[in-house]
């Protein structure tokens, strides 16, 4: 099997609220890994095999973060991605959903992959 994923689709920030609600929903309980891409540190794994609570978004005039929440009952980690300028999704070769990449004004990416 073929693990390639291309993480190319962008997402329009108008839609960003609905989609993490849906995907939120859709998505609750699976495993996530999170790890960050950054430019001038390096990459950093944060988190692997952890329950995803929720992502939440707050539009800027709101607070202009996105949050992701993991844990099973209750949230035991959360990140956040101060002011998101872009999200792409990457979909497995079947079309599901496998990956997030979320860009700041910083140029730091953070991607989450959700685990089988």
């Amino acid at each position: 099997m073929n693990n390639k994923i291309e993480i190319n689709k962008s997402l329009p920030q108008e839609r960003w609220g609905e989609f993490f609600d849906q995907f939120s929903n859709g998505n609750r309980g699976r495993h996530i890994l999170i790890e960050i891409i950054d430019p001038e540190l390096g990459d950093e794994e944060l988190i692997q095999n952890a329950p995803l609570m929720a992502i939440v978004y707050d539009r800027p005039g709101k607070g202009n973060d996105l949050v992701i929440e993991v844990g099973k009952d209750e949230v035991t980690y959360a990140h956040t991605i101060d002011a998101p300028i872009e999200v792409l999704t990457g979909q497995s070769e079947t079309g599901q959903m496998v990956a997030l990449s979320i860009s700041d004004a910083a140029g730091t990416k953070t991607l989450i992959r959700l685990q089988s």
